[in-house]
């Protein structure tokens, strides 16, 4: 074991750009091995020297290839295809949605530029919009012209953005073929709803049926690895053909053998992608452990495998996923047992040992998921132990479904209909367990020590110290919740977009712009317990106000509609419209004025912006300028606080609007530099509130905007460096909250 976590230590150390501390770790052990002629010091020092030398060895192929050197360059490429093509998350640029692409990795064959040819054989990852890349399969040889831009994924050289029409070389091989069929057999007898998409994830890892807001379920109730093949479903199909085997065939080492065959098959079915040969490789321990009995130390095989992975593919060193599958796979198997002893008290003993597996996958990776996520959730280890007893039917029958469904279709739907109400069942669970609030601890170094520290205490802990900390978790987790207790505003983080809401109490509120993103904004109002708006305002039409309108739809009902004046980008203007149809949209004008009742008293709203025609501005400097002028601007009023909004009004309409002191300001659009720096003066908000995206392309917010509103002594808070923002007023004092931080830093104003 120790020997296989050195190589994985050695890559890690390389992979950092650090190889100087490999050598160095190494030469120390030599040294101390020679004082106390220790040979595992030694077998250490070179296991970390292996590590290090096969990651050289890759990152020097990489950057010394032909094409990690063409970059921003138009090339030809001939590839050939290594995993499936699979559609990219839609992305808002600017002021539309960018077109349907599809992303997949291949290996660069044949390099054309500048009219000279390379033959090579190098990873790259494809991204493309033509509609023929969603059709193709492992394994056929394709030729496109594009552009090749750098790639912040370490496992390849380069991404290849194809520009032109691709030519298909050569047709799928018929394996290629009968693998598709039954993958695609699959997806088509499958039934609907959440629960229908979710029995293919769990098989075969495809989540193409699940919506967005379902994948948001997932994951923040814990179950999201639940759809992704691991080393769960490796050991439950392998010990389900081991436990087959031994009806037909005596020899254990035979059964072995059969099981390692059938493996081999699943992992061609799934794709032998890097995470799937890692989960397979972990599965394998676990076959070996449960095969062989006694006679094997599945630690050492354990071991064995980490350093078989490392030493094929360096770059799982540093993938989260491998971490996490080694810690699942070590939990299984020092744990599992122990825990499965311990509920045999309770319930029966095929119920415990079917409990035990994902408590110990639960406990041994809650610090590297609390470390990735930021925030670490009791309910999750719930609803791991609900939907553990549903994993094993659903993957079997499943899997026995998607064989026969090529050539027994029917059959095949049969047997999916059996295991729609555990599918169903584990959908609930995911849904029920997404509601309850999460701690956040942070994400990083922060929050693994936080969470190891809650696990070591409760494996080692005695029983009342046990019940005090569950309760302690329950408690913080209620009480550090996002938005928290009575709230009068929240800016959802929707990324790089816009969406404000005013609470009007009795689940009632007042929405300005939507985001991008349907799944995000439906998240954003399910938080803040929204199910009923008197008024939706869509400042103007660009798709990072617009877009997340389907999402705020979902079951829940709009009385009146404020829309922009100019109907530009079209595309969206329409979606808008049959979204909401047959509700009609006004376009209010400036001097618009309703006043709402809500549970802190009267909401006064007055349109300051547009005016009856969009003003001619001679200084159009950003995208889609002309739009952005056209944004609704509101005065918002209440007993509390003052809100100014405007959408994404620029310079040229902000100078027009003649506005005092406000408490609140949304800073239009997302803190860029086109801004009117007197308005600001004019402003002096106590609280500025910048919904920006992280990491953004834009440069938003401006060093200038965030420059002076600090010097107007403005409390800024950023969504990319905070998250949700929920404020609380009285009397114009205010409490801020923010979903990127615990509840122990929440920032008060006066």
């Amino acid at each position: 074991m120790s020997f296989g976590a050195a190589i994985w230590l050695g890559a890690l150390t390389q992979s950092w750009n650090s190889p100087w501390r490999a050598c160095i770790l190494a030469i120390a052990l030599f040294v101390v091995a020679g004082f106390k002629r220790s040979a595992l010091l030694c077998a250490l020092g070179i296991a970390i020297l292996l590590g290090s030398g096969v990651m050289s060895f890759r990152q020097m192929s990489l950057e010394r290839s032909q094409i990690s050197h063409q970059t921003g360059v138009s090339v030809s490429i001939e590839f050939r295809v290594t995993t499936d093509p699979t559609k990219t998350k839609a992305k808002i640029f600017g002021s539309a949605v960018a077109p349907t692409s599809y992303s997949f990795l291949a290996s660069a064959r044949i390099l054309k530029v500048d009219g000279r040819e390379y033959r090579l054989r190098t990873p790259i990852r494809i991204f493309g919009t033509n509609p023929k890349l969603v059709h193709l399969l492992p394994g056929q040889t394709v030729s496109a012209t594009g552009v090749l831009k750098e790639s912040k994924e370490s496992r390849v050289a380069a991404n290849f953005l194809i520009r032109k029409d691709v030519a298909i070389l050569t047709p799928p091989s018929r394996w290629a073929l009968a693998l598709a069929s039954v993958r695609n057999g699959l997806t088509s007898s499958t039934v609907n709803g959440d629960a229908g998409a979710l029995i293919p994830g769990m098989v075969l890892g495809d989540t193409s049926l699940q919506t967005d807001s379902f994948r948001i379920a997932m994951k923040r109730s814990g179950l999201t690895h639940l759809v992704a093949v691991s080393g769960a479903n490796f050991a439950i199909i392998s010990l389900f053909v081991l436990w087959c085997a031994q009806w037909f065939l005596r020899s254990i080492r035979v059964r072995l053998i059969f099981t390692a065959v059938a493996l081999a098959g699943f992992i061609a079915l799934v794709r032998p992608s890097p995470s799937v040969l890692r989960a397979a490789a972990m599965a394998s321990v676990v076959l070996v452990a449960r095969g062989a009995g006694k006679r094997a130390d599945p630690i050492a095989a354990l071991g064995f495998a980490i350093g078989a992975v490392i030493i094929g593919d360096p770059w799982q060193a540093k993938d989260p996923g491998f971490a996490l599958s080694v810690l699942a796979t070590a939990g299984l198997l020092l744990f599992a047992p122990h825990f499965s002893r311990y509920l045999s008290r309770f319930i029966p003993k095929f119920l415990a040992d079917a409990l035990s597996i994902p408590i110990a996958a639960v406990v041994m990776c809650a610090p590297i998921l609390a470390a990735l996520s930021g925030y670490f959730g009791l309910m999750s280890v719930i609803a791991n132990l609900l939907a553990a007893p549903m994993v094993a039917p659903i993957t079997i029958i499943g899997f026995i479904a998607a064989l026969i469904s090529p050539f027994a279709p029917t059959f095949s739907h049969l047997l999916l209909l059996l295991v729609y109400l555990p599918a169903a069942w584990i959908a609930g669970v995911a849904r029920w367990a997404a509601h309850f609030p999460v701690i956040n601890v942070g994400a990083g170094l922060t929050g693994f020590l936080l969470v190891a520290a809650t696990v070591v205490i409760l494996v080692i802990g005695k029983k009342i110290a046990l019940v005090l900390l569950v309760l302690v978790i329950f408690a913080s987790s209620w009480i550090g919740s996002w938005p928290g207790g009575e709230w009068e505003l929240a800016n959802c983080d929707v990324g790089q977009g816009d969406s404000l809401v005013l609470n009007l109490g009795q689940h009632k509120a007042i929405v300005i712009d939507t985001g991008p993103d349907p799944a995000i904004e439906d998240r954003c109002l399910s938080q803040l317990g929204i199910k009923q708006i008197p008024l939706l305002v869509l400042t103007h039409f660009h798709a990072d106000h617009v877009g997340g309108l389907a999402g705020l739809l979902r079951k829940r009902s709009i009385e009146n509609v404020w829309v922009s004046n100019e109907k530009e980008p079209l595309i969206e203007s329409q979606r808008v419209r049959n979204l909401l149809a047959p509700l009609v949209a006004r376009t209010p004008l400036q001097g618009t004025s309703v006043t709402i009742d809500s549970f802190r008293g009267a909401v006064v709203i007055k349109v300051l912006w547009p005016l009856s025609s969009t003003p001619s501005c001679e200084d159009l400097p950003g995208d889609g300028s002309a739009i952005n002028n056209s944004s609704i601007a509101l005065d918002i009023r209440t007993g509390d606080y003052s809100l100014f909004a405007s959408g994404d009004l620029e310079p040229c309409p902000q100078g027009q609007i003649v506005e005092s002191r406000v408490d609140i300001l949304k800073v239009a659009h997302h803190g860029s530099a086109y801004q009117d720096f007197a308005l600001l003066e004019r402003l002096r908000p106590t609280v500025a509130i910048i919904s920006v995206g992280a990491g953004n392309s834009y440069g938003h917010p401006a060093q200038r905007t965030v420059s002076t509103l600090a010097r107007l002594r403005s409390r800024i808070y950023r969504t990319d460096l905070v998250g949700s923002i929920a404020i609380k007023a009285r009397d114009h004092r205010f409490s801020v909250r923010t979903s990127g931080g615990s509840w122990w830093k929440k920032v008060r104003l006066g």
